[in-house]
């Protein structure tokens, strides 16, 4: 059997997205390596270069990847009480809103904004989603 261990986005900056994570949204970090953090919601970042030296070979992530960093190809979720204010908080802040607070078909509230790299967050009150 393989274990699902953590989700790890690739940045361009470090720094800046491990601030973005740990000071706008909260996340507490776990085990910092330098080009790898690892939060305690197991969300982790890696710096693209360091990785896709390893992996291809380059330090360019969209050439060696075939594709633009940020591309709308992912979606990082997270939950919250407080929907309403935590948009708001992030408005606030600079970060770049992709829309408010919208119901969704499903009876969620949610909204949804990019991070430093331009990947997708959606932000979300916490639902019961057993299945009986």
């Amino acid at each position: 059997m393989i274990k699902f261990a953590h989700t790890i986005v690739l940045v361009k900056d470090i720094e800046v997205s491990k601030r973005f994570y740990r000071d706008l949204l909260g996340q507490e970090i776990e085990k910092d390596c330098g080009a790898f953090v690892l939060f305690k919601s197991l969300f982790a970042l890696h710096e693209a270069k360091p990785l896709c030296r390893t992996i291809y070979g380059t330090n360019e992530f969209d050439a060696a990847a075939g594709t633009e960093q940020g591309s709308r190809n992912l979606l990082i979720y997270f939950e919250t009480k407080d929907p309403d204010a935590c948009c708001q908080r992030l408005a606030e802040a600079g970060v770049e809103i992709i829309h408010g607070v919208k119901k969704q078909e499903w009876g969620q509230r949610v909204f949804r904004f990019y991070d430093p790299d331009r990947h997708m967050v959606e932000i979300g009150e916490a639902m019961d989603l057993r299945f009986d």
